[in-house]
């Protein structure tokens, strides 16, 4: 009975033994899991540090006729003041959209310098150089449109498409291209007291354009007026900035002049006057004096040279 009680008692101490090992595995696998699981990374983690550089504007600078050229940091560059980066996803969802402003560099160390952080994808980027003022707000929207709130300024835009693989930083350069055209107005007589501003008129084009094309969203046109601020007796040089429909584009024009009223003094039409993008056309003729006789303005189609600015 002595040994039948031995080895009784063996046998339970050989079951808690068991037990006891059973738990404790089970527990470190548990714990393994969990530390796995932990360690284990998700796509929203992933993430890639995103480094946009505009360094230089290779800048091409032409008078009419002639002219020099010469190469200029877009932070010495008065015609643009602003810069804004903006990624799109595959559905055209806005992942990040960020703004420069020249005169407020508690946003940025070098104005044209971005940094930001996508997640895996594939994204459209867009990058806008521009003027803007209280006159002319410009609005991102997507990829393919954009548009000033009251008349379009000088504007350079790119678009790309940018592939997050993995989670190494990405380094991006391009190219921005001005996509607008110019129409200036200059006076071949003097300035007279009682007009206030210039009112063009541009049958085709417009303020909005989308950001990928360069070309303008609008068909039918629109009106800018401008001040002016000529002396009394002495000529004038008015001009509107547009985008086009097409690279190269024909549309009617019409020239008012206005007094502080309002009032209409002078309209003159000019039909089928030539456009292009990134290009300067000029209109010369009398605008203050009425001889009585039907004259007409003269087209000129001077056109500046091409500028890049070097992302």
């Amino acid at each position: 009975m002595q040994a039948e009680g031995s080895k009784l008692h063996t046998k339970n101490n050989i079951m808690k033994i068991l037990r006891t090992l059973v738990i404790s595995l089970a527990t470190t696998c548990i714990l393994f899991a969990g530390c796995s699981k932990e360690k284990e990374p998700t796509n929203s983690a992933q993430v890639a540090t995103v480094k946009v550089h505009v360094s230089d504007f290779a800048v091409s600078q032409e008078d009419f006729p002639g002219g020099t050229k010469t190469t200029e940091d877009p932070a010495d560059y008065d015609g643009v003041n602003a810069m804004t980066l903006a990624f799109y996803n595959a559905a055209g969802t806005e992942v990040v959209k960020t703004t420069q402003l020249k005169s407020d560099n508690t946003t940025f160390t070098t104005f044209g310098e971005f940094e930001c952080s996508l997640p895996m994808g594939s994204y459209t980027m867009v990058v806008l150089a521009y003027y803007t003022n209280e006159n002319s707000i410009l609005t991102l929207t997507s990829p393919t449109e954009a548009s000033y709130s009251l008349r379009a300024r000088e504007t350079f835009a790119t678009t790309q498409t940018v592939t997050i693989s993995n989670t190494n930083d990405v380094d991006i350069s391009a190219i921005l291209s001005r996509i607008v055209s110019m129409l200036t107005v200059k006076s071949t007589d003097g300035k007279t007291a009682d007009v206030t501003n210039v009112r063009m008129t541009l049958s085709a084009g417009g303020i909005d354009f989308n950001p990928t094309t360069g070309l303008a969203i609008t068909t039918t046109g629109f009106a800018n007026t401008v001040g002016n601020s000529a002396t009394v007796g002495s000529t004038s040089t008015s001009s509107t900035v547009l985008f086009l429909n097409s690279d190269e584009q024909t549309m009617d024009v019409t020239i008012e002049t206005l007094d502080a009223q309002g009032n209409t003094l002078f309209s003159k039409t000019v039909n089928n006057v030539p456009f292009k993008r990134n290009r300067v056309t000029k209109l010369t003729g009398a605008m203050y004096t009425n001889s009585g006789v039907d004259g007409g303005f003269q087209i000129s189609t001077d056109w500046l040279t091409e500028y890049n600015g070097q992302f």
